[in-house]
């Protein structure tokens, strides 16, 4: 990616599943963008996403989650940019990289919104999965404690933080798993309210299945530097449409390498962080990894 100059240092990070909570958008959804496209949105997704966005229950099933959260991470963003944030680097957790590439200009709004209605859709078919986050052991102890109790059926989900990891793989498995890690020293293991092995080899279905739905759409060159959680790199600059579309792909079955991804803004200079979305999840991850990073990687966050 070309050289950032010294001015340009925030980050808009843009958090994933498990950030959303009732009640979620509010005043938001008065704003011009949303008022521009509601109809269309809700005629879309055959339901209010602002309705939607008040109940508990709609919630906690992945095809309401994904669209709603999406727009809401994306007024939350509007509205930042309106209010003077200048972000110089983009990023998002498994779906908030969706609103990264829409902030980027990958895709507008409406847009946006097809693709993780319809990602939520194939994700929520998968079923007989689990996920859990193991608290207060490092990945790599996480991942010897796999191999030495022949858990192979479970994969890393998501790399959060140096002493937070998502699991993920068949209930029964990750059932079984849980007790190691408490055995081990885990501070806790906490089971996450998601339907499937989410970002696991369980996965792959869907993911063939997404691609294909991919194939109907071009993705615009990006205008902002976005990073990928599949590789913990910036896309490609100009990344072309296929590049685009693979890493989201991949996105599905591959882990989020979230630590990397923090990690590789702090050494491209990124000196604050906006989170863009309901709560502040991604903001405590960041205040770990920054405790763990050497000094002159460690960045304020905002």
């Amino acid at each position: 990616m070309p050289a950032m100059t010294q001015a340009m240092t925030q980050a808009m990070i843009f958090p994933g599943q498990g950030a959303q909570k009732a009640g979620m958008g509010g005043e938001l959804f008065d704003l011009p963008d949303y008022a521009a496209i509601e109809a269309q949105a809700d005629a879309l997704l055959g339901y209010s996403l602002r309705g939607a966005c008040q109940d508990a229950q709609k919630l906690a099933d992945t095809r309401y989650t994904q669209p709603c959260l999406y727009m809401v991470n994306a007024l939350h963003g509007i509205r930042a940019l309106r209010e003077g944030a200048a972000p110089a680097f983009l990023a998002g957790h498994s779906l908030g990289e969706y609103n990264a590439l829409h902030a980027a200009g990958a895709f507008d709004l409406m847009t946006g919104l097809r693709l993780v209605q319809r990602r939520g859709e194939l994700m929520a078919q998968a079923s007989g999965g689990a996920m859990a986050a193991v608290l207060g052991l490092e990945a790599g102890r996480i991942i010897e404690l796999m191999m030495a109790h022949g858990l192979d059926a479970v994969d890393i989900g998501n790399y959060n933080a140096p002493t937070q990891t998502v699991v993920s793989g068949p209930r029964d498995e990750i059932e079984r798993a849980l007790p190691l890690f408490e055995a081990a020293g885990a501070g806790a293991c906490v089971r996450l309210a998601v339907s499937g092995a989410f970002h696991s080899r369980m996965m792959h279905e869907a993911a063939r299945a997404y691609a294909g739905f991919l194939d109907g759409f071009a993705f615009s060159p990006l205008r902002l530097p976005v990073m990928s959680n599949v590789t913990g790199t910036f896309y490609p600059a100009q990344a072309p449409s296929a590049v685009i579309a693979s890493l989201l792909v991949r996105q599905i079955v591959r882990p989020v390498l979230w630590v990397k991804c923090v990690q590789g803004l702090l050494r491209a200079g990124a000196t604050s962080f906006v989170e863009a979305g309901p709560g502040n999840v991604l903001t405590r991850l960041i205040a770990q990894i920054r405790a763990a990073a050497p000094s002159d990687e460690r960045a304020a966050v905002t």
